[in-house]
């Protein structure tokens, strides 16, 4: 059975590097239909890529770099960006290129086609899925759910903690978890990301009064510094003059507050550090989800998302 994973998690497989290296292999992966992945190496002027198949080349006509390609629905962009990033496709032939060399004439369409018939179609809110991020905008950021395909995951849904740019807490290429949130108008699926990271008093536990630990400040508010702990975890520090978001902060832990979802926090000592998104504390990473509560049971505040009603 064919699993359809986001690009760049079969190209160094065993099994996808055995299809490379040999002529014989790339043709019992033809006959096979196999969906092997490469890296592309070239987009020429008319748009077809290249790829670099270990005991010869490859070519993606343009027509075939991707669904929508031929009908204007997706631009050239999404074919010219591939350039040095790996690429799933089909070999649908084999023929000769100018200079008589054998060349694997490919399809990724056929697989996006295929993927979004035998996979996404299929799915439904609440179902999670591994996603590699692409890249971001503003409002939120862009994931490959699967064989290329692309799926929106809004920066409001990405954690409980606030942020004001999905940069500062992914990175383009990171391989994460998400949620199906629903679809949109025009039947793309849409993607959550926080209920994977774990409700208040799961993440809660990991910290204790007494502890001075590190922070991140996320807003400067009148009446206080909201300290990020974790991506779906932040305390209330008192006010506190000439900080800025985005900071790095050492923070004395004052009180837990369960019923009330409050950290009260001291804010010991600020500087500014570039730090890189790092990897996620996943709670949930395969499987599905009906229903998922943030809050404690004991906070009169609900906290949650409904996937049934999505």
């Amino acid at each position: 059975m064919t699993e359809y994973l986001p690009e760049g998690y079969l190209i160094d497989t065993v099994k996808n590097k055995a299809f490379l290296s040999s002529f014989e292999n790339l043709d019992a992966a033809m006959k096979n239909r196999n969906v092997l992945e490469a890296k592309v190496v070239l987009c020429t002027a008319a748009h077809d890529l290249i790829v670099d198949l270990g005991c010869m080349r490859g070519i993606i006509p343009r027509e075939e770099g991707a669904i929508g390609i031929e009908s204007g629905e997706t631009k050239d962009i999404a074919i010219i960006s591939r350039v040095n990033k790996p690429v799933c496709f089909f070999i649908t032939a084999f023929d000769k290129d100018r200079s008589g060399r054998k060349i694997a004439v490919c399809s990724r369409k056929a697989v996006q086609e295929e993927c979004r018939a035998n996979f996404l179609d299929k799915l439904v809110p609440g179902d999670i899925i591994p996603a590699v991020v692409t890249h971001m905008e503003s409002f939120g950021c862009f994931a490959d759910i699967g064989c290329g395909i692309s799926s929106l995951l809004p920066i409001d849904s990405i954690s409980v903690s606030r942020i004001g740019h999905p940069s500062d807490r992914f990175k383009n290429g990171q391989r994460i978890f998400a949620a199906v949130s629903g679809r949109d108008s025009f039947g793309r699926i849409c993607l959550s990301h926080k209920e994977l990271l774990g409700t208040w008093e799961q993440n809660a536990e990991n910290f204790s009064p007494g502890e001075t630990v590190s922070g991140i400040i996320r807003s400067v508010e009148d009446y206080g510094v909201f300290v990020e702990l974790a991506p779906n975890l932040a305390g209330l520090a008192e006010p506190c003059n000439h900080l800025v978001p985005g900071q790095q902060a050492s923070v004395y832990i004052k009180s837990l507050i369960p019923d009330k979802m409050k950290i009260k926090l001291i804010i010991v000592d600020v500087f500014d550090e570039e730090t890189m998104p790092s990897a996620f504390e996943y709670y949930i990473t395969k499987g599905h989800l009906d229903f998922w509560q943030y809050s404690p049971l004991s906070s009169p505040k609900t906290v949650f998302t409904d996937f049934r009603n999505e």
